[in-house]
């Protein structure tokens, strides 16, 4: 026998399109942005799949990341290209690349940055498993003060305005790195309160204060600046983690945290 639904149109909607869009409404959010982790996938992976998973996606997303290899400009980004993954090709949203760059004072156009660096590429096979077919504005950020990493907040907000793109923000970041247990979830709670605050000030702060080796603390400021510019309403700590709870050693861990900044829908 074939057993028909009793309550569709009562308990939830009979129509499949209406049913599929209530569904998503209640375990996708709607996000101007996120912090997810960049480590081996063994290690991270967990934090940042519970993460990405949780969000609406958009056509495009800005994936800012710190440089671990020193090559390159020390803030650049590309705007022409194609990535590569195991899982197809990412081709680089070069209208809005070219937009950022060309309101930015600080970002320059360059490749090297990104040839080796990892910290951008690890989140693109998560974001193809939900959207093979996503466009990419990737941006390396290495030294530099923390006004400049604000006012690059500031520049990436102001070209998404202005093309009235719908994007989503990543800041690639691990937390405390080589640290007992104890000490990495201390430091990585005060870093992640400032986070859930929106404050990048208190965040550069707390960074330098209570010396937390995120590596990614550029990205974060970023991130959390464009998020308020573009009408951020909320975050929310989906998951974090070390990879102690993996190994099941805890004398020296790295941190991960997957954080999501909610904004309104369009």
């Amino acid at each position: 026998m074939i057993r028909n639904p009793v309550v569709a149109g009562q308990f939830y909607p009979a129509s499949a399109s209406e049913l599929k869009a209530m569904i998503e409404g209640m375990v996708k959010e709607e996000v101007i942005g996120l912090i997810a982790p960049h480590a081996g996938y063994i290690y991270s992976g967990p934090v940042t799949a519970a993460v990405i998973s949780r969000i609406k996606f958009k056509d495009t997303f800005i994936i800012m990341g710190p440089n671990h290899t020193g090559s390159g400009k020390p803030l650049s980004i590309m705007t022409e290209g194609t990535w590569k993954t195991p899982l197809g090709k990412v081709e680089i949203d070069s209208e809005l690349g070219k937009k950022i760059l060309a309101t930015s004072k600080h970002l320059q156009e360059d490749k090297t940055a990104h040839l080796y660096e990892h910290s951008i590429e690890v989140q693109l096979p998560f974001l193809q498993y939900f959207k093979p077919d996503f466009k990419l504005v990737p941006i390396v950020l290495a030294y530099a003060s923390g006004d400049v990493y604000k006012e690059i907040g500031k520049e990436i907000a102001k070209a998404v305005k202005e093309l009235g793109k719908k994007v989503v923000i990543i800041a690639s970041s691990d937390m405390t790195h080589y640290e007992s247990q104890e000490s990495a979830q201390k430091k990585d709670s005060q870093a992640i309160e400032a986070i859930l605050d929106l404050n990048e000030d208190e965040l550069l702060k707390r960074v330098d204060e209570l010396n937390i080796t995120m590596c990614g603390y550029a990205p974060a400021v970023s991130l959390i600046v464009a998020a308020k510019e573009l009408g951020a309403t909320g975050t929310e700590l989906v998951k974090y983690q070390t990879s102690g709870d993996v190994t099941g050693d805890y004398s020296a861990v790295v941190g991960y945290a997957g954080i999501i900044i909610k904004g309104r829908g369009g």
